[in-house]
């Protein structure tokens, strides 16, 4: 499980192709980000929960499955791209961030950036079918970021970003037409199953 608190910004060094899988060789410029890793330990790659089978000093190698080269924009980078990294949250460490599980839900298009101050107004567009699980004011993980939304309309969201948040992340590289990895919120997905269980299981429900 992961907060959506970015720790560091890696890139993608390799990607060696496996069939429908890919294997993603990332690096990252820090002697300390991965000091005490192990293999099998999971790490979110720009909000795509991936699971360490090698690494070095710098560097650690995790296979990205068909599914997951479908459902998220890791199909779509090439070598050289840059990602945000965070190694999954400690039980001792402050929570900052919201629950994180590094399973996108899908791809969401930016379809303005616009400054706005001291910081930045963005607007996306995501899979119609996920809007029903943003709210405003509600938290959103959008390439591996916890953010807020600032506001919500029939098909898109929008959030205001801080200067901080664009100088350690990914996000100051986002332009319209960007696409971004998207995970909404899973309490409001376990809220909607447990109703719909309910409905379902109600003795009103199987009556003829």
């Amino acid at each position: 499980m992961f907060t959506g608190l970015v720790e560091r910004i890696g890139s993608l060094k390799e990607i060696v192709v496996e069939g429908e899988a890919r294997r993603l060789v990332i690096e990252v410029d820090d002697d300390q980000f991965l000091h005490d890793v192990q293999r099998g330990e999971s790490i979110s790659v720009s909000g795509v929960c991936l699971t360490v089978i090698e690494f070095t000093g710098r560097t650690f190698e995790a296979v990205a499955v068909e599914e997951t080269m479908r459902r998220t924009t890791l199909g779509l980078k090439a070598t050289g791209a840059r990602v945000n990294l965070e190694r999954a949250m400690l039980a001792s460490a402050r929570y900052g961030g919201h629950i994180v599980q590094g399973h996108v839900d899908g791809m969401a298009t930016i379809t303005g950036v616009r400054s706005e101050g001291e910081g930045w107004w963005v607007t996306f567009e995501p899979p119609f079918d996920l809007m029903r699980y943003i709210v405003q004011k509600g938290s959103i993980c959008v390439d591996g970021i916890s953010l807020t939304v600032a506001n919500v309309a029939y098909s898109r969201f929008s959030v205001a970003l801080i200067p901080h948040t664009r100088e350690v992340t990914t996000a100051g590289e986002w332009e319209t037409g960007v696409h971004v990895n998207l995970e909404t919120d899973v309490i409001a997905k376990y809220v909607e199953r447990l109703t719909q269980w309910s409905a379902l299981a109600s003795p009103l429900a199987n009556v003829a």
